[in-house]
């Protein structure tokens, strides 16, 4: 098994690159083709879902040719510890679920690999920190918007929170002023792939790493 490099550093620059792209699609070719157009964009943290059959072989094949690239992979909709498994044999920098699985989060902890359970609520959000989760992904966070990472700041302050779905270029500033430490984004900048238009999926890339860059200028 592949054991990820130096947990803290790792978070650590999850942290400064301030987005996560989560890719979803239906061929290993479109993947990487999206893969591809957000690195080329500045994007530098990318998950592979694991929704798609073949996200362990890219993961491996990823991994190996962006290793020495500053590009973390990492991998998404991991259920359960047997998957967690998979995906660092394959690679994997960080593990992402949509809810909290008790035995991942030990698999994760005794690899010293970071991981990022799903929750909704201020009660999951203290389960997840309780059991050795890195960052919380507060998911799905469309269905309230930034006020429900200000809402479970209040009494979890030291939460470190990462709102996926619904984050878009008009209201990013909102998710971190908020108190978000970095957001997952998926189809507000992969859905060109629909269409074959990756260079959309590079100038999106290209507009929401510079937005960051000018929120954190402020």
């Amino acid at each position: 098994m592949r054991i990820p490099k130096d947990k803290e550093a790792i978070l650590h620059q999850i942290k400064q690159n301030g987005i996560l792209v989560v890719i979803r699609t239906d061929t290993p070719e479109r993947a990487v083709k999206i893969f591809e157009a957000c690195v080329q964009g500045g994007i530098k943290t990318i998950e592979f879902s694991f929704t798609m059959s073949f996200a362990a072989e890219l993961i491996k094949e990823l991994s190996d040719q962006y290793g020495k690239s500053g590009i973390l992979i990492g991998a998404g909709t991991v259920l359960d510890p047997e998957t967690a498994k998979i995906a660092l044999s394959s690679g994997a920098q960080y593990i992402i679920s949509p809810y909290l699985n008790t035995e991942t989060a030990k698999m994760c902890n005794r690899y010293r690999t970071a991981y990022f359970p799903g929750a909704m609520t201020v009660k999951e959000v203290a389960e997840c920190m309780e059991a050795g989760a890195d960052i919380v992904k507060v998911f799905p966070s469309e269905l309230f918007g930034p006020a429900i990472i200000k809402a479970i700041k209040g009494p979890l302050p030291q939460a470190p929170l990462m709102p996926t779905g619904g984050v878009t270029l008009e209201n990013i500033g909102a998710w971190f002023d908020a108190g978000s430490d970095v957001v997952g984004i998926g189809r507000n900048i992969t859905r060109g792939a629909e269409n074959d238009d990756y260079e959309s999926i590079r100038l999106l890339s290209e507009k929401f790493v510079e937005k960051i860059k000018f929120l954190r200028r402020q």
